[in-house]
């Protein structure tokens, strides 16, 4: 079977699928230097559209598949639903649930990113932009704000015009965050409803300094079976 990999919930439906005896290759989209490998095998780099990847399912006989990239993966995601319903190929989606505000949360819920734009400066001229490395050129140009970006390598252009890259890979710790967040004397983090516990740091952070959260809602997924948990995955293949 095919897992679309990338994040954790991949990594640990890998090792799930090993465990049981069955035969798994994970695909990364190779847009990360020194990625985090899951058990089994491992292909690196895209298919080639709708078209590429339903010859790749047909000619290495592949049973399933189960996209667990990130909610925000609209691409390959679309065309995954595409080439296994042209195939006949069982397709489920492995999807960590979205984020709930709690006590004390001052959040801004968008449509996109970009609409991020449109919330700026009103609720402050300092931005943590934790939205991840593709989504950045939103902001490119807008001389009124600083920004704090942080990614896992090192973005290319184009960029926000006053801005500090730091790098890192997570999951981060709230202390850490809430550290960041005054060390930088942020006043507004921007982010993507990634959900999980993984990233989630930087949410608590927030709530902790009373900051104000603009969160980008999750694009609609296709018409497929979803999995919230990599067990539930498995039952799913097993059914």
């Amino acid at each position: 079977m095919l897992v679309l990999g990338g994040t954790a919930e991949a990594r640990g439906l890998a090792d799930v699928l090993a465990t049981a005896g069955l035969d798994v290759v994970t695909s990364l989209a190779g847009r990360t230097h020194a990625p985090r490998l899951p058990a089994g095998d491992v292909r690196i780099g895209g298919f080639g559209g709708v078209d590429g990847l339903a010859d790749w399912l047909r000619t290495n006989r592949v049973d399933a598949v189960v996209d667990a990239t990130h909610p925000f993966a609209v691409a390959i995601t679309a065309n995954a639903a595409d080439a296994t319903a042209r195939l006949g190929i069982p397709f489920a989606v492995l999807r960590r649930p979205g984020w709930q505000p709690r006590a004390g949360d001052d959040w801004h819920w968008v449509d996109s990113v970009a609409d991020a734009n449109r919330l700026l400066p009103d609720l402050g001229g300092r931005v943590f932009l934790a939205t991840g490395q593709g989504e950045l050129a939103a902001f490119a140009g807008r001389d009124d704000l600083w920004f704090l970006l942080r990614t896992v390598d090192p973005p290319p252009p184009p960029l926000p015009t006053h801005h500090v890259i730091i790098t890192g890979r997570g999951p981060f710790d709230v202390d850490g965050e809430s550290a960041l967040l005054r060390d930088h004397v942020i006043d507004v983090l921007v982010t993507r409803d990634s959900g999980g516990e993984h990233t989630a740091a930087k949410l608590v952070a927030a709530r902790r300094l009373a900051l104000p959260v603009v969160i980008a809602r999750r694009p609609p997924l296709p018409d497929v079976p979803v999995v919230a948990t990599e067990q539930a995955a498995l039952d799913w293949l097993t059914r």
